[in-house]
């Protein structure tokens, strides 16, 4: 027996699919604004209220804040409504839809033959942007949080696969796979704005508040000699259209303990996607709690690294590598 969540995303592919590219981004918008109106029953308005907040600095009113948790609703939904369809697209139509800034960041690094590791916020449709590359025939790898059911993971992954990705999936045996990927000249993909599940972290400044990113982009990158850059590709108003950003190469500490690199290399890392974020906030679709402050979800058991700090100020301690 299928469960709910497949048969909800399979469903939704279908009828994506089944409309033109207007069409499917329009609806996906116009449901993913009435969620996001909604009375708050899971906690995920409030918490997309408390990003909005931090990214762009001070307090909403309560007007601006019903407004902007519709906007970020809505790009999430176009999100799904434009990914969910991609299967169905050729290539020379997902390359129309694209443009490009910075690209000769990441054409140096494939031109060294140790590959390019991109470090990616939530935001905009970024496996348009993996199925632009891989299209364009270099080698794409994304390493990708586990799901439940086992069933809806193994979907997800089939369905990236489809679109020339390489897919890792996070937890032991991931790193020893993107290492392989980066041997063979790989651009890898690693959404690196959230922490998930038991992957190392670092607490570093985000936003101006303490949160944990994870290790593993800096690490890699120490490991591996390539290049990590963030990224993140943007929405244009029209339907399909969409701008990838690539930032310069990020500065990691050459000396010191290895420790202290990965930290102040993630640190640099975060204010990179400050930077991308920055430019359209509406467009980063983290629903989950991502700072100790956050609301939590209604029902959901705090994860270890988000429980508020004590009031003498003790908190995690940055994760090692």
């Amino acid at each position: 027996m299928l469960s709910k969540e497949l048969a909800m995303a399979r469903a939704a592919t279908v009828i994506a699919s089944a409309l033109p590219c207007r069409g499917a981004c329009r609806l996906g918008q116009g449901l993913g604004w009435l969620l996001g109106q909604v009375p708050d029953y899971d906690g995920r308005r409030a918490v997309v209220a408390s990003h909005m907040s931090r990214v762009l600095g001070r307090q909403l009113s309560k007007q601006e804040e019903r407004r902007v948790v519709g906007e970020v609703f809505a790009n999430f939904g176009r999100y799904w409504a434009e990914s969910l369809r991609l299967p169905t697209l050729a290539q020379p139509d997902v390359a129309a839809g694209i443009a490009m800034v910075g690209f000769e960041h990441v054409a140096s690094a494939l031109g060294a033959g140790k590959g390019a590791i991109i470090a990616a916020p939530h935001l905009g449709g970024w496996e348009w942007g993996a199925m632009y590359l891989a299209g364009a025939g270099m080698g794409v790898t994304v390493a990708v949080e586990p799901l439940e059911p086992p069933e809806r993971f193994e979907w997800f992954v089939r369905f990236r696969e489809r679109l020339g990705m390489q897919v890792v999936a996070g937890g032991p045996g991931a790193a020893t796979a993107i290492l392989q990927a980066l041997r063979e000249n790989h651009i890898v993909c690693l959404l690196s704005d959230r922490l998930v599940g038991e992957t190392a972290g670092v607490e570093v400044s985000f936003f101006g508040a303490p949160a944990k990113l994870p290790a593993g982009p800096v690490t890699l990158a120490l490991r591996s000699g390539a290049p990590l850059m963030a990224a993140a590709i943007y929405y244009g108003k029209p339907a399909i259209s969409h701008t990838i950003v690539f930032r310069p190469p990020i500065d990691i500490p050459a000396h010191g303990r290895f420790k202290d690199k990965v930290v102040a290399g993630t640190q640099a890392m975060a204010g990179e996607l400050e930077a991308l974020i920055r430019d359209a906030p509406s467009q980063w679709h983290i629903v989950q709690p991502n700072w100790p402050g956050d609301p939590q979800l209604h029902g959901a058991r705090p994860l270890s690294w988000l429980k508020p700090r004590s009031a003498n100020g003790a908190g995690p301690q940055a994760g090692t590598a």
